[in-house]
Formats: structure tokens, C-alpha cells, sequence
């Protein structure tokens, strides 16, 4: 569940804070990750920095992070606010006949 008070640009932070240290783990240079990822250093740094990277360059860099399974969970779920809102989209929609 995502916390009330993250935004975009948190998230995209924080993933980029999750990559470095998935890299770091790795001991691979900011240089050899972007490399492996087939992207130019500068858009691997500018990544780490400030969370900025086109969608395409994102899943590269999960690849040569080898995470790329973390992506099949995305938009795969449904989640809810209340039971009230579960209980209406478990019901199908009535057709209307309009003539």
C-alpha cells in the first residue's frame, strides 16, 4: 500500500536509491550498470540522482539488475479503499436497454 504522503517524484527516488544499492551489492560501477543496461552513463547517473528515466531505460536497468520479475506485479492487483467499493465491482454492471 502506498503511503498517504508519497508522490511521484518520492517513489522515483526512492526506486533509484533501490537500484544504487542493488548495483552496490553487485559491486558494479555506475559505469559497468549502465553499460550492461545499454544506456549512456550520463542517463544511469542522472537516474541515481534524482529518479528521472524514461519507462524503456527503467526495465533495462531492472534487467541488468536482474529484477525484472519485480515489474509482473505492476498494475496487476486491484486494491480498494473500502469493502463497499470491493463489493461493487464484484458485481457486474446491469445492461440497460435503451430504445
Amino acid at each position: 500500500m502506498i503511503d498517504a504522503f508519497e508522490t511521484p517524484v518520492s517513489v522515483a527516488r526512492a526506486v533509484a536509491e533501490r537500484a544504487k544499492q542493488r548495483r552496490t551489492a553487485m559491486r558494479l560501477t555506475q559505469a559497468e550498470l549502465a553499460q550492461k543496461a545499454c544506456l549512456s552513463f550520463s542517463a544511469y547517473r542522472r537516474f541515481e540522482q534524482s529518479g528521472q528515466i524514461a519507462f524503456t531505460s527503467l526495465l533495462q536497468v531492472a534487467f541488468a539488475l536482474d529484477c525484472m520479475s519485480d515489474f509482473n506485479a505492476l498494475f496487476a492487483g486491484t486494491s480498494w479503499a473500502t469493502m463497499d467499493d470491493m463489493l461493487k465491482q464484484a458485481k457486474p454492471a446491469k445492461r440497460v436497454r435503451h430504445d
